[in-house]
């Protein structure tokens, strides 16, 4: 079976599979707009405003490192212009509070991802193949679970479908989605980052790929490289 095919249902049920993400997260972010959520305060958000500067000096670099983006990642686009992600907010694997910035040095592919969104479901495995191979002190899959509650339900698909590489990252006030979704990056789930290891913005994309294709491997590599 071809390397793209490994882990995905049929493209026509991707497509609905997408679609009915799409509904689900808009009415995610409707029920869970009014909260605080787990959003950076006002003085975190204006240091961010200062490295946006430099983060947009890199829009050649982006331009360069998307262009590398195809077959299975290809609907992967530059950031336009790259802005700095260090204050986006979640937990850690350890519960604890903690924001991009505590990945610096590190580049990151960031996921959004929930149980009840079917594309995110199936790209799971993939996303983890790709952190088991190509993970290491310089990158990073941070793939953040966005379901509302407790961890119970999003802990049990993860051990039904075998992952065991991904670190176990959380947001259950949706503020790291509704972050990305004014920020214009979101349409609805998965959504997906590569962020570079000063925090800033490379690449973006709305809906599932085949992480662990060669296509993606190459992605990193160019991410990673000079």
């Amino acid at each position: 079976m071809a390397d793209g095919n490994r882990f995905f249902p049929a493209p026509r049920l991707i497509l609905a599979a997408l679609a009915a993400g799409v509904l689900a997260g808009a009415v995610a972010v409707y029920v869970s707009e009014s909260g605080s959520g787990n959003n950076a305060p006002p003085q975190a958000a204006a240091a961010d405003g200062k490295d946006d500067v430099a983060c947009k000096a890199k829009a050649e670099r982006a331009k360069q490192v998307a262009a590398k983006a195809v077959g299975q990642v290809a609907a992967l686009q530059p950031a336009d212009p790259p802005q700095s992600m260090k204050t986006l907010a979640f937990n850690g694997p350890d519960g604890k509070p903690m924001t991009i910035a505590d990945h610096a040095g590190k580049t990151v592919l960031l996921n959004l991802w929930a149980t009840w969104c079917a594309p995110c479901r199936a790209e799971m495995p993939a996303l983890d193949a790709l952190q088991k191979e190509k993970g290491s002190n310089t990158f990073e899959v941070v793939a953040v679970n966005v379901d509302t509650g407790d961890d119970a339900k999003p802990k049990k698909f993860l051990k039904e479908i075998g992952v065991e590489t991904l670190g176990y990252y959380r947001d259950p006030t949706m503020g790291l989605f509704n972050e990305a979704k004014t920020r214009g990056l979101a349409l609805g789930l998965p959504v997906t980052m590569l962020i570079d290891g000063e925090g800033c913005l490379i690449a973006h994309m709305n809906g599932p790929a085949e992480w662990s294709s060669a296509d993606a491997k190459r992605l990193v590599e160019a991410a990673l490289g000079p």
